[in-house]
């Protein structure tokens, strides 16, 4: 399979206050080394908890914030070493549906203006030819040519995604990085949002990042699955794998919370216990060992390498071969 994009070790830090006046700063590592591969054609789902770093590394990777270390190999150029002016190009390629549809479309733009407005940037559409293409924009999404010189306020949640989609599309990208595009969303609007991106993927070769917490979206939409806990990848893995038969403690926590529809099937409590960790002081080792039924001294001392663990799954854990015990799913 043809790569698009290699991102290798990831980094990013922030520094966040103590609390009180004149306290020292402290610093989180929201993206920690973060490594993984996306193949052109596929979608590649990113899930985790909330403030587990995801939106983080997509911002990283676009370079809506600057990270500090690491590469992202966009068709093998590092897009960290380009300045502004050499990454304007190639932001056609690269383009991002935003979580929330109410904030991330300007409140006093026309609808027609906003998803025109990429085309107007590169320079690929102007005059009758613009709103030609803004109209068919909309079309394709599941809205008409009476909403072009409507503003925001006047439509709903659903119908603002399918505007944010719309606008992501004009400038023909390769990748599209959609931040939980449905999780603002009532459940039947999910859907119909989900299935429009799997028809506009095949329809324009579309490459997908798919962040979301929510894993039935996630199974549903995604190739491969990516696991994220405390800004680490700790498993990485072809999705019926990943749902079948997880490798790592952390992945099986998230299936085994997953409710099921069945109230004759007997569910036990996941077992995870106590609270997710403060990013300014995250334990040593494997980020998730004081939360683990699996952990081990070895845990709490040495951070577990991404490793091969056969049948294309990826896990970050010294016992992944225990991994199963405590499933309920």
């Amino acid at each position: 399979m043809e790569t698009l994009l290699e991102v290798r070790d990831l980094d990013k830090s922030f520094r966040g206050g103590g609390g009180l006046p004149g306290s020292p700063q402290r610093r989180m590592q929201a993206v920690d080394r973060v490594s993984f591969t996306l193949f052109k054609g596929e979608t590649l789902g990113l899930v985790g908890e909330s403030g587990c770093g995801k939106s983080t590394a997509a911002r990283l990777i676009l370079r809506l914030l600057e990270a500090d270390g690491g590469q992202v190999l966009f068709r093998g150029q590092d897009l960290l070493q380009l300045s502004p002016r050499q990454m304007r190009p190639l932001r056609r390629d690269m383009q991002m549906i935003f979580q929330d549809p109410y904030s991330s479309l300007n409140p006093r733009m026309k609808i027609g203006d906003i998803v025109g407005e990429p085309l107007r940037i590169h320079n690929l559409a102007k005059g009758s030819q613009l709103k030609d293409e803004v109209i068919r924009l909309l079309d394709r999404v599941g809205l008409t040519e009476e909403h072009f010189r409507r503003y925001p306020h006047e439509f709903s949640g659903g119908q603002r995604q399918r505007i944010g989609i719309a606008r992501a599309l004009a400038v023909r990208p390769s990748l599209i990085i959609a931040d939980e595009p449905v999780s603002a969303l009532d459940l039947s609007i999910q859907a119909q949002v989900v299935n429009l991106l799997q028809d506009l993927q095949q329809e324009f070769a579309l490459t997908y990042l798919f962040i979301a917490h929510d894993l039935s979206v996630i199974e549903h939409i995604s190739d491969r699955v990516a696991v994220m806990y405390l800004g680490r990848i700790v498993e990485l893995a072809p999705a019926e794998a990943l749902y079948r038969a997880p490798r790592h403690p952390y992945s099986e926590a998230l299936l085994n919370a997953v409710p099921v529809p069945d109230p004759a099937r007997p569910r036990n409590r996941p077992f995870v216990k106590g609270e997710v960790p403060s990013g300014f002081n995250p334990p040593p080792g494997c980020h998730f060992h004081p939360r683990c039924p699996y952990a081990q001294e070895i845990c709490g001392q040495q951070r577990p390498p991404l490793e091969d663990k056969g049948n294309h799954q990826f896990a970050a854990c010294f016992f992944s071969d225990q991994v199963g015990k405590f499933r309920t799913f």
